[in-house]
This record gives structure tokens, C-alpha cells and sequence, in this order.
């Protein structure tokens, strides 16, 4: 028999294992159009989560709208990210500069360079100090299960994160915007070969990731009870290490990984300190890196 406690803290991993997966998915799909990391997506699950508090300020209205706004508010910063971070690097389409290693570095570097202005501008705007969530607004009524004391938020959270990725799931496999992303993701020229607008495709990839990160950001926000300019740091840090476990373009590889992550961590505070937690992360970075180079869910395969 389990004891409750480490029930307990499954249920609660779980749930932070799910906000990691749906960060994870917005590296995941960009990598998988681009071939190059977005430093920038920690600051889109910021964008979020401030301005979803903004709409509670302002109008309180239900949780279902924030989420929504939160959503909107993630696709219109994914589409941002994209005009401002990455378009400009993408002017030249033949194959020569796809595989430039130079144009995959200046992304990287682009996407860095908008994340540090987009914190700094947020910490101009609202300040340093962590910005506390209206009472009404928080997840996290206690619900008791048997021994085991669980909050709303960790059913909320992991009701929306599995509805957004069967939704996910369903677009990807179902719909032609899938069929886009994933022919681009495999061989990019041959989809413009083919007649796939890649470049809406990249958008839309853009789009989609944003909305995921922006809903994890305001879940979370909800859930703590405070958000803060630099709240999407940590958080983007875990994606990435579920991504690259994942094997770094493989969906179900990063949410599985992802969900290892949260799981982990929750039962590693019950031995180690919690400041110490994030250490798991790296741990499974570093062993990532050493045993299993293609990730746990990875192939190899030839990019353009």
C-alpha cells in the first residue's frame, strides 16, 4: 500500500508535469519547422500570464474566459515571436541557406535578444515585485480523496492540459494544418515542393506553440497565486529538457518526458530541499546527453 503522501505528491507532479508538457509541445513543434530552438517561448508563457491578470484586474470575468484570453493572447505573441525573431532570417529559401548554420545561429540569437527585451519591458511596465492573483481567482480549494489532499487546481490543470492535447492531437493528425506542419517538419523544401505554403505553415506552428505556452503561464499563475517578469525562465528551462529526452521533434516523446520531469521532481522534495529541486532537471539533462544523444524518444533522421 502507498502511503498517502507519495500519492499525494504523484497527483501534484502530475499536474506540474502537464504544464511542462504543454511548454515543451511549443519547443517541440518549432524545432520541428525550423531546426532551431526559441529562447523567447518562457516569455511568451509571461505574456500570458500578465495579461490574463490585466483582464481579471480590469473586468473579472469567468475562469473559462481568461483561459480563452490567455489563449488569444498566447497566438497573437507566437505570431509576434515569428514576424519579429525569425522572418527576417528566413528570406532566402534555397537550400543552401536552410542548411546555414549561420541562419540557425542569428535565430537563436534573435530569439534570445526578444526574450531579454520582452522581461525587461514587462518589468518596466509592472515592476520587479511578484504581482499577487486575486483570491477568488486562485485553484487551489482542497479536495480530499480518501488520505489524500489534492487542490482544484491540480484537476483543472490537468483537465485543460489533456483537452489541449487531444485538441493538439486531433489538429495534427486530422486537419490540413497538421498535414502542413508535419510535411514541413520532415522535409521543408519538399513541402514547397508539393505546393505548402511553408511560410504560413511556420506561423501556424508559431501560433500553436504560443497558445500552449500562454495557457500554461496563466494555469500556473492561478494555481501559486503570484506571477512575476521573470516567472518563464525556470519553467522554459524544463520544456527544453523534456524536449531534448524527448527526443527534439517528437510530440508524444516531450509530453511523456515532461510528465517524468514534474513527477520527478515532486517526489524528489520529499528527500531533498525544494531550492534544490531543479537539480533533477539537469540531472536528467546531463544523463540525457550521455546515454541517450537522440533523446529517449528520438530517430535520427536527415534535416534540410
Amino acid at each position: 500500500m502507498i502511503d498517502p503522501y507519495y500519492l499525494q505528491q504523484l497527483v501534484i507532479g502530475l499536474s506540474l508535469g502537464m504544464t511542462y508538457a504543454l511548454m515543451a509541445i511549443g519547443f517541440t513543434l518549432i524545432f520541428g519547422v525550423l531546426n532551431v530552438v526559441n529562447f523567447a517561448h518562457g516569455e511568451v508563457y509571461t505574456i500570458g500570464a500578465f495579461a490574463s491578470l490585466v483582464l481579471i484586474t480590469a473586468f473579472a470575468p469567468p475562469f473559462f474566459l481568461v483561459v480563452l484570453f490567455a489563449l488569444l493572447v498566447g497566438a497573437l505573441a507566437g505570431f509576434s515571436l515569428e514576424r519579429i525573431a525569425f522572418k527576417p532570417f528566413r528570406r532566402f529559401t534555397d537550400e543552401a541557406s536552410l542548411k546555414s548554420r549561420a541562419m540557425r545561429e542569428a535565430t537563436l540569437m534573435s530569439s534570445l535578444a526578444v526574450s531579454i527585451i520582452v522581461r525587461e519591458l514587462i518589468e518596466l511596465v509592472f515592476g520587479s515585485q511578484q504581482q499577487q492573483v486575486p483570491f477568488e481567482y486562485l485553484i487551489n480549494d482542497p479536495i480530499h480523496v480518501g488520505p489524500v489532499v489534492i487542490t482544484t487546481g491540480d484537476v483543472i490543470i490537468f483537465v485543460v492540459s489533456v483537452a489541449m492535447l487531444v485538441g493538439l492531437q486531433f489538429l495534427l493528425t486530422r486537419t490540413h494544418v497538421g498535414l502542413s506542419i508535419r510535411a514541413v517538419s520532415n522535409n521543408p523544401l519538399g513541402a514547397r515542393y508539393v505546393g505548402i505554403n511553408v511560410d504560413r505553415t511556420i506561423i501556424m506552428t508559431f501560433v500553436i506553440g504560443g497558445m500552449m505556452g500562454a495557457a500554461a503561464g496563466i494555469l500556473v499563475g492561478l494555481y501559486y497565486g503570484v506571477i512575476f517578469p521573470a516567472m518563464g525562465f525556470v519553467p522554459g528551462i524544463k520544456a527544453f529538457v523534456a524536449m531534448v529526452m524527448g527526443g527534439l521533434s517528437s510530440i508524444p516523446g516531450a509530453v511523456i518526458c515532461a510528465i517524468i520531469l514534474g513527477l520527478s521532481e515532486s517526489i524528489a522534495v520529499t528527500f531533498i530541499s525544494s531550492g534544490w529541486a531543479d537539480i533533477v532537471a539537469y540531472s536528467f539533462l546531463i544523463l540525457t546527453l550521455i546515454f541517450f544523444p537522440q533523446g529517449l524518444f528520438g530517430a535520427k533522421r536527415e534535416r534540410v
